[in-house]
């Protein structure tokens, strides 16, 4: 053991016991750190019900562009599973890809069948939201909320005169006349603009008839709301597109009175980012800094990151196409 001189012996003494100090507390934060993890993991997976343990009303929030994610679904499966007596489907969306909001509609449904569903509009719910909304036991607007926008659209860019401008030439070898066609590399060809007209009238015959059976319009009815525009919530109850104006409120007087759910139960909002892994994930990287483990909570934090949305693709179900 080195010997320190008399006045530096003291100094370097008390560094020692300081250093043990704080790798005692910084272990002892993520020990208690891992036991917090434990426990909530424990109580949120034990009882096999998922979601808050009281009985309740969830509220769900539909917002955005449309993809039906994975999360978004099982989101809805969750709850199908927990205490909620009821579900509200905030809608703020302008819709999205037709496919993403048809799995959003099945998924609907699906949770329907156990639990009575509300739809509650706010601003929009237009196109794949809509599909959405039709997806519910009720649909509640505001007088002046939008709704409606009945249609299917594909999208491409063509920027086969700006290569040719340019001097580019794209070279394409296909197997079939109709492969890649529609690319926006290349002027589209009427046969090429059939075929995608053929495909976006099957995807739009399939939006009418969901309408027509979830709304019970008769043929005279479709035809008033399938032109592609919106509606106003006003506007929306003659023609059958909502069933009552009003928010919240007038949905949970709904519950109460058409499905007998209790009275003054309190509404519990389900959020994708606020699931158990994530807040785990999130907590135990907030210990972890303060502990000094800079490096345990960068990873704890990355672990617990939701995935990036991504981008649209195939038929659109969108009431303004330049989100």
């Amino acid at each position: 053991m080195t010997a320190f001189p008399g006045p530096y012996a003291d100094y370097v003494l008390d560094r020692r016991r300081l250093r043990r100090k704080v790798t005692f507390w910084r272990v002892l934060a993520v020990l208690l750190a891992l036991l917090t993890i434990g426990a909530i993991w424990w109580r949120a997976t034990s009882s096999g019900v998922p979601g808050p343990r009281d009985a309740h009303i969830a509220r769900v929030d539909v917002t955005g562009v449309i993809t039906g994610d994975r999360k978004t679904l099982e989101l809805l499966q969750q709850i199908g599973k927990s205490n909620a007596k009821a579900v509200l489907l905030s809608i703020e969306s302008p819709g999205g890809t037709t496919t993403g909001a048809e799995r959003l509609y099945d998924e609907i449904r699906e949770l329907a069948k156990k639990k009575p569903v509300v739809a509650v509009v706010g601003t929009v719910a237009a196109s794949g939201a809509y599909i959405a909304a039709i997806a519910a036991d009720r649909i509640v607007a505001r007088k002046n909320s939008l709704v409606g926008s009945i249609g299917v659209l594909a999208q491409v860019p063509n920027v086969s005169q700006l290569l040719d401008k340019l001097g580019v030439k794209v070279e394409i070898v296909r197997s079939a006349p109709l492969k890649a066609v529609g690319n926006g590399l290349e002027p589209t060809s009427p046969e090429a603009r059939k075929a995608m007209e053929d495909i976006i009238a099957s995807s739009y015959d399939w939006f009418k008839k969901l309408v027509q059976e979830r709304r019970r319009m008769s043929p005279e009815e479709l035809a008033k709301v399938v032109s592609g525009r919106v509606f106003t919530g006003e506007q929306s109850i003659d023609l059958k597109l909502i069933d009552a104006i009003g928010g919240e409120r007038e949905a949970i007087a709904w519950l109460e009175k058409e499905k007998k759910v209790p009275a003054n139960l309190k509404v519990r909002e389900w959020k994708k980012s606020s699931s158990t892994r994530l807040n785990l994930f999130t907590g135990a990287a907030a210990l972890a800094g303060l502990a000094g483990f800079d490096q345990l909570a960068q990873n704890l934090r990355s672990a617990g990151r939701p995935l990036e949305l991504q981008a649209l693709d195939g038929l659109l179900s969108v009431w303004q196409g330049n989100l």
